[in-house]
This record gives C-alpha cells, structure tokens and sequence, in this order.
C-alpha cells in the first residue's frame, strides 16, 4: 500500500467494457509526511475519493481484491481515504483540519 494525493480526474470515453462507470483518478504518491514525489499514477476509485485528499493507493493484482473489482483491468486502486497520520509522535496530516507538516 502506499500514500498518494488526489491531484486531477482521467476522462476516457473510449474504454475496457469493465472500466465503464469507474471513475479514473490522477494521484502523485508522497510520503508520509505527505510531500508530493510527483510519481503520477491513475488509480481507478473504489471509494469515492476528491481532489486533495491523501489517499492509500494498492498496486498490482492487489489493485483487484476489492468486491466491486475483481474483474476489472486496472493495476492501481484507490481502497482508503486517509483520516489521520501519525509520523514519530506528531500528526502530520488531519483530513478534518487539513494540518499539514508539509507544503503541498
């Protein structure tokens, strides 16, 4: 699993039958201090995520683990909307006040 920032939405009308309906989302991965390392990857949401929000991404055949994927060719799903994150003793992200330790 791995950390990622919702930076942008994929609009593809020509698609895999299985893709249809699933929203594609453009996420860079960060860090857990969530500092961007502008490693971009579209995800497919399983979870109804939005821009700016840090999410836990999942990769490979884990991409397909969830009940409303399996089947669907993707590589990279969206399967959290991060809460809370706690890097040695200090929160550095609260999706309810939007702390931060880091600069987007």
């Amino acid at each position: 699993m791995e950390l990622a920032r919702v930076e942008g939405t994929v609009v593809a009308t020509a698609k895999a039958g299985r893709l249809q309906g699933r929203k594609l989302l453009l996420v860079n991965l960060t860090g857990p201090d969530t500092k961007p390392t502008n490693n971009y990857l579209v995800a497919v949401d399983s979870v109804g995520a939005g821009d700016g929000e840090i999410v836990i991404v999942v990769r490979g055949s884990s991409a397909r683990q969830t009940d409303d994927l399996t089947n669907v060719p993707t590589d990279s799903s969206i399967v959290a909307i991060v809460d809370t994150i706690e890097l040695r003793g200090g929160v550095v992200y609260s999706k309810d006040q939007r702390t931060e330790g880091a600069s987007r």
